[in-house]
């Protein structure tokens, strides 16, 4: 992925990782439109940097989807960077029955959101120079948190998705996965400020140093999330598993 002169596009651009890639790329000398659903929140987030732009988005809407797709495309023709970052992450209880409503938010803002936005914008990324897709999935793909199985399942999902959209769009569209660790950011009651999470600046500035390498891995790993992506194959899965739940 070339790192200057992109046209991206962020989902969940507001906060969090979304904010903090956000700002910089724009810094690198990208356009960055960074959408979600609180547009005061996008507001806050573009405000002094001329080269971002804040749309309102749902991502559970496929009608509000297709919609804004097709405005994007029409204000920002040059669009050649999808960056599906937005995501929800709650915690449940699965040892008794329970309302699913939770469940289901999680697979459709997680998984079924990325899906309905890469098809929607597949046909003009794949006319674009330089096209990128990056994924954003977690450490927890690779090893589950028990009490997010959701979110897990949904994670690891979007990342066998992005192996089998790399190997199609191979030489028409680059397809990058974004596995962050633990990061203190809002994705979770007090996590902004939990010890032992990755500080969210560090953690942006090490993914930027990844992203601008030339070539541009396809996972783009931290130091901190090897401990889950490597795992099963350093024959420590068990143990990490039982480490991870531990806390």
């Amino acid at each position: 992925m070339k790192s200057t002169g992109n046209t991206i596009l962020i989902t969940g651009g507001g906060s969090g990782i979304g904010e903090a890639l956000a700002h910089r790329l724009h810094d690198l000398g990208n356009t960055v439109i960074i959408a979600g659903r609180r547009l005061e929140v996008l507001q806050q987030s573009a405000a002094g940097r001329a080269n971002i732009v804040p749309v309102q988005f749902d991502a559970d809407s496929t009608d509000s989807i297709e919609a804004f797709a097709r405005q994007v495309v029409a204000d920002h023709p040059a669009l050649n960077v999808l960056v599906n970052n937005a995501g929800v992450m709650r915690f449940e209880d699965v040892t008794a029955r329970r309302d699913l409503a939770d469940a289901e938010a999680t697979i459709t803002t997680n998984l079924l959101g990325p899906i309905r936005l890469i098809n929607a914008l597949i046909d003009h990324l794949r006319q674009q120079p330089d096209a990128a897709i990056i994924n954003t999935t977690s450490g927890l793909a690779f090893v589950p948190l028990l009490i997010t199985p959701t979110y897990n399942a949904t994670k690891a999902a979007l990342h066998s998705y992005t192996v089998s959209l790399r190997e199609v769009l191979k030489g028409s569209v680059e397809v990058i996965e974004l596995a962050p660790p633990a990061v203190q950011t809002d994705l979770t009651p007090g996590q902004s400020t939990r010890e032992g999470y990755q500080p969210l600046d560090d953690y942006a500035d090490e993914v930027i140093s990844l992203l601008t390498t030339s070539p541009t891995p396809a996972e783009v790993l931290v130091k901190r999330v090897l401990f889950l992506r490597n795992a099963e194959k350093e024959n420590r899965y068990a143990q990490t598993l039982a480490t991870l739940n531990s806390h």
